[in-house]
C-alpha cells in the first residue's frame, strides 16, 4: 500500500433536508481537510426522517460519499429496495434473515489499498434479526484476503450491545462505530487490541431538535401519549461523525477524532 496512513471519514445518520444542506456543505471541506481514502455516510433518515430516496442517494454521493449505509429504515422506500441491488455500495444491515435485496459488506479500492465496510443492524430494542456477532464473523470469514483495512457501521439502539461486538471483533477491524441514536457520544478511543469505537456517530441533522424533529411535537408526543406525526425540524444543522487514521500494515487504528461541524466553521 502506497500511504503509510488510511484514513476514514464516517458520518452520522443523515436527518431530511437540513441534514443534507448541511452534508453538501460541509463534507467537501472535511473530505479536503482529513484527505481520506474512503467516506463512508450513513443515510437512514435522509427523507423526512425515514428511509431513503433515489435523489438522496443522489445528493449524498454528490456531497463526497463513497459508500452509504441505512439501518432499520432502509425498507421504506421500493425504490432503494431496487437500488441494493444495482449499486453495491449502498448497504442494507448485513444480518436481516433470508434472501433480501442487497447486501451487509463491500470492499472499495482505494488510495491506500482495499477497504472492507461492514454493515450490522442491533437486536436490542430493535426489530427481530439474525445474530450481529456471528454474522460479523461470518462477513470477516467471507473477505478474507479481499481486503487490508476493514471498518463497521453498527446501527443499533443499547450501548452495551455496541460495546460487546465492538470488543468481539477488537484487534480484527480498524474501527467500529454506532449510530441510530442520533446523539454524539464522547466515547471515541482506541480498544486495547487496536480497534478505533465510539458508541454513537450523532446525527448529521437539525440542531435543536428531539433527535433531529421537530420539539414541539415531541413534547406533545410525551405530554399527550398521541401518535402526532413527527416532522423533521428545519433548524441548520450540524454534522456529526468521526476520522479514523489507519495504520495499513496492521490493519488497526492510530488515532480517532471526533468532528461536529456545521456550515460556514
Amino acid at each position: 500500500m502506497a500511504n503509510r496512513t488510511c484514513g476514514v471519514l464516517l458520518i452520522g445518520d443523515v436527518v431530511g433536508q437540513a441534514g443534507l444542506r448541511a452534508l453538501t456543505l460541509v463534507l467537501p471541506k472535511l473530505i479536503r481537510r482529513y484527505s481520506p481514502a474512503l467516506t463512508v455516510v450513513n443515510g437512514e433518515n435522509a427523507d423526512s426522517g425515514f428511509g431513503l430516496s433515489p435523489e438522496n442517494v443522489a445528493a449524498i454521493y454528490s456531497a463526497g460519499a463513497d459508500v452509504i449505509t441505512t439501518g432499520n429504515h432502509v425498507w421504506q422506500h421500493k425504490e432503494i429496495q431496487e437500488m441494493l441491488e444495482g449499486d453495491e455500495r449502498i448497504l442494507r444491515p448485513g444480518n436481516y434473515p433470508g434472501r433480501l435485496p442487497g447486501s451487509g459488506a463491500v470492499v472499495c479500492d482505494s488510495k491506500s489499498g482495499r477497504i472492507a465496510v461492514l454493515h450490522l443492524q442491533g437486536r436490542s430494542r430493535m426489530p427481530v434479526i439474525d445474530c450481529p456477532f456471528r454474522k460479523a464473523r461470518e462477513l470477516l470469514r467471507e473477505l478474507k484476503g479481499r481486503y487490508e483495512v476493514a471498518v463497521c457501521d453498527f446501527h443499533a439502539e443499547a450501548t452495551d450491545e455496541k460495546e460487546a461486538l465492538a470488543s468481539y471483533l477488537d484487534g480484527q477491524i480498524a474501527a467500529l462505530v454506532g449510530t441510530h441514536t442520533h446523539v454524539q457520544t464522547a466515547d471515541e478511543r482506541i480498544l486495547p487490541k487496536g480497534t478505533a469505537y465510539i458508541t454513537d456517530l450523532g446525527m448529521t441533522g437539525p440542531n435543536g431538535s428531539v433527535i433531529g424533529f421537530r420539539s414541539d411535537i415531541s413534547i406533545q408526543r410525551s405530554l399527550t401519549q398521541m401518535p402526532f406525526k413527527n416532522e423533521v425540524s428545519n433548524n441548520p444543522a450540524t454534522v456529526h461523525g468521526v476520522y479514523v487514521a489507519v495504520d495499513p500494515e496492521r490493519g488497526l487504528a492510530d488515532r480517532i477524532e471526533r468532528i461536529a461541524e456545521e456550515p460556514g466553521v
